[in-house]
């Protein structure tokens, strides 16, 4: 399940937006070449990513920051990346965009502050911008829950496009992070649950006095948790390959 858009346009060119995937991006296409040997990957990893057994030993807080610009793969920065690009924006036109800069690095500072209290000792480094993400959706979940999200549904070989409300995307994707950690010792590779449930709850709280000036529940109850302004429509046009009738 991915989201793929919103229907909630920002006011605002949202240039840090912009900037961050560019910024993500560019690091690394410059690094992809070190995929190819394991020791130079691992070695550029230990000097960059968040690795909490460092922390523990009194070093490696520069990579509360530096982890937040690498990836582990092409996937894994294009699904980050598809993300930041969906809600973003819109966050950004709400804080502005030094505010929103200052928030998307307390948020990826937060959560992985969380990773690492989640295991202290582990020597897995932890990269990604997804804690910073997940704040930027904790964020969004308070100031739109019911902005309609676009979202491809892939189940083997069958494709949907399911236009949700926000707020059912982002609360099952919480929940899926939540039993995810509690399923994980936090020690091992793959996910960093506890950073993306870290980065959410941080992004909701500092979200909270943007949320309490618009009004706090009367935001709500004026916009019904709809965006307040015109919803963005997206017209599908009918396809131009004809249809071929099959010989019996």
């Amino acid at each position: 399940m991915f989201p793929i858009r919103d229907h909630n346009p920002s006011g605002t060119t949202p240039y840090v937006t912009y900037l961050l995937i560019a910024v993500n991006v560019l690091i690394f296409v410059g690094n992809y070449h070190l995929f190819s040997n394991d020791r130079a990957l691992y070695a550029f990893y230990f000097d960059w990513a968040l690795i909490p057994a460092k922390i523990s030993a009194g070093g490696g807080t520069t990579g509360l920051v530096t982890s937040l610009f690498l990836h582990g793969g092409i996937l894994h920065l294009a699904g980050n990346m598809l993300f930041l690009y969906v809600f973003g924006d819109n966050i950004e036109d709400e804080m502005g965009h030094v505010g929103f800069a200052v928030f998307y690095l307390a948020c990826g500072i937060g959560a992985g502050l969380v990773q690492y209290l989640a295991a202290p000792l582990s020597q897995v480094p932890t990269v990604g911008a997804s804690g910073a993400i997940a704040g930027v959706m904790g964020g969004y979940l308070l100031m739109f829950p019911r902005a309609r999200v676009d979202i491809l549904i892939i189940l083997i070989v069958f494709f949907k496009i399911l236009p949700i409300s926000a707020w059912i995307m982002l609360a099952l994707w919480f929940v899926f992070q939540v039993f995810g950690g509690f399923g994980s010792t936090g020690d091992e590779g793959g996910v960093a649950y506890w950073a993306h449930v870290g980065g959410f709850v941080i992004g909701a709280g500092l979200t909270l006095p943007v949320w309490l000036r618009r009004g706090g529940p009367a935001y709500w109850n004026r916009t019904q948790g709809q965006p307040p302004h015109p919803k963005a429509k997206y017209d599908f046009s009918p396809s131009r390959i004809p249809n071929v009738r099959r010989k019996k």
